[in-house]
């Protein structure tokens, strides 16, 4: 986990702002992965799972990640959401999702559909659980 956590505030009705952000991220992949684009389906979400983790910071705390280091999300997710019974798993399938960032992005992997079914099975994961803490 990261130690610093690099942030700013936001306001707590902002965060309605970023899980549609996450949502029109989510959409986005749907249809990359529709035309076999998965390294854009990818991408795309690693940046709905990262929406939706600041959405949740955002509504607990009024606080948002600022770093290039997407892994201080899930530093402020443990700072700032109540440890619930699915919390540890929740940040864990947004840690497998942001372990993905890289590869797809910078690295010249070619993205499958496999890649990306798996990608979603830890994003759907987590989605149901930050969902739930922003009801």
């Amino acid at each position: 986990m990261v130690k610093k956590v690099t942030r700013k505030e936001v306001q707590a009705v902002n965060y309605k702002r970023f899980k549609s952000v996450a949502e029109n991220f989510y959409k986005g992949a749907e249809i990359a992965e529709e035309f076999e684009y998965y390294n854009a389906a990818g991408l795309l979400l690693v940046h709905a799972a990262i929406a939706l983790a600041d959405a949740v910071t955002i509504r607990y705390s009024s606080k948002k990640c600022t770093g290039e280091n997407h892994y201080e999300i899930i530093s402020l997710l443990n700072e700032v959401v109540q440890k619930g019974t699915n919390t540890k798993s929740a940040l864990h399938h947004l840690e497998k999702i942001i372990d993905h960032k890289n590869i797809v992005s910078y690295n010249g992997e070619i993205y499958s559909k496999k890649d990306i079914n798996e990608m979603k099975k830890h994003f759907e994961r987590f989605k149901q659980w930050a969902e739930g803490m922003l009801k």
